[in-house]
């Protein structure tokens, strides 16, 4: 088993384990306001993919107390990323994201700012702030792609086109931001191969990192709907650990590996049931990914083939 595990890449940046506190900086999203939607993304909860996320307040530094408490069983003294989880967390004037921002990086125990947004709320404005901060401590964004195919993008309802999330990887890197990028596997339609592309597509895009995600169902959302009308099939493990078999394969060797799968709160996980016992999946994984001697990068082109 050989592929660049996030804990890995953390222990040699920052000498040991480094934990994530996923914080709500009270953002909406332009999938919500009117603005392109209101419903939001298809599979998206009533957090905005913050379920974990302290609750929202003004306060960060109460938020990151909390978020502390809660990993302290199994961290406590170390290091820490400051994660801002919920919805698009780039879509507020620079005047409310500064402050925020600055807040979450300012304790001696955060070692980098993560910042969860969209590709197309990345205006110059936002760009000058993040290269202004990147120059204190390390700064990561984490775009939701998802997909590269059309049809895919347009039933999830992610409202922007691929040369867009393009963009946005070249404007980031410009301005000394690492980037990384969601990539959910199991979307309705798509084939293993079409999933293998998109994790390509990734690699060859500069992404610094990816996060895979088991596409999961969540009560109240759109994609929970279309589940229970039969729309919606779903990965086994098996075949889930067959396709981040494949979709590693085709990864630069050097691109870190963020998460493995995704896992949904539990009290409102309508399917896969198998992804909430999050401890089996990933022996699962480990434990397959060793028999078969997976080695990220084994099938990497940086171009296609002329």
């Amino acid at each position: 088993m050989e592929y660049r595990a996030f804990s890995q890449a953390m222990a040699e940046r920052f000498g040991g384990k480094v934990y994530k506190l996923s914080l709500d900086g009270g953002m909406t999203c332009p999938n919500r306001d009117g603005t392109l939607g209101t419903r939001g993304c298809r599979f998206c909860g009533a957090r905005g993919a913050g379920e974990f996320a302290a609750p929202a307040c003004g306060d960060i530094s109460a938020q990151l107390a909390q978020a502390k408490e809660r990993v302290a069983a199994k961290h406590r003294g170390g290091k820490y990323i400051a994660y801002f989880q919920s919805f698009t967390n780039t879509y507020a004037p620079v005047e409310t994201l500064e402050p925020l921002f600055s807040q979450a990086m300012a304790p001696e125990d955060v070692a980098a700012l993560s910042i969860a947004t969209r590709p197309d709320c990345l205006g110059p404005a936002v760009l000058d702030l993040l290269a202004r901060l990147n120059r204190r401590k390390p700064v990561w964004v984490e775009l939701g792609l998802q997909t590269i195919h059309p049809r895919s993008a347009a039933y999830i309802r992610r409202g922007y086109d691929l040369p867009v999330y393009d963009r946005a990887v070249k404007d980031l890197h410009a301005a000394g931001v690492e980037v990384i990028t969601h990539v959910i596997l199991g979307l309705p339609g798509e084939t293993p191969e079409d999933m293998v592309a998109t994790a390509r597509y990734v690699g060859r895009s500069g992404a610094d990192g990816i996060k895979l995600h088991l596409l999961h169902v969540l009560e109240g959302t759109d994609l929970a709907e279309d589940y229970r009308a039969g729309k919606v099939p779903l990965l086994t493990l098996e075949e889930y650990i067959r396709i981040l078999e494949d979709c590693l394969a085709v990864l630069p060797p050097e691109m870190v590996i963020h998460r493995l799968t995704g896992d949904g709160a539990k009290g409102d996980l309508l399917a896969p049931l198998w992804s909430a016992n999050k401890k089996h999946v990933l022996n699962a994984i480990r434990a397959a990914f060793a028999r078969d001697r997976v080695r990220q990068g084994s099938r990497w082109q940086a171009e296609p083939n002329l």
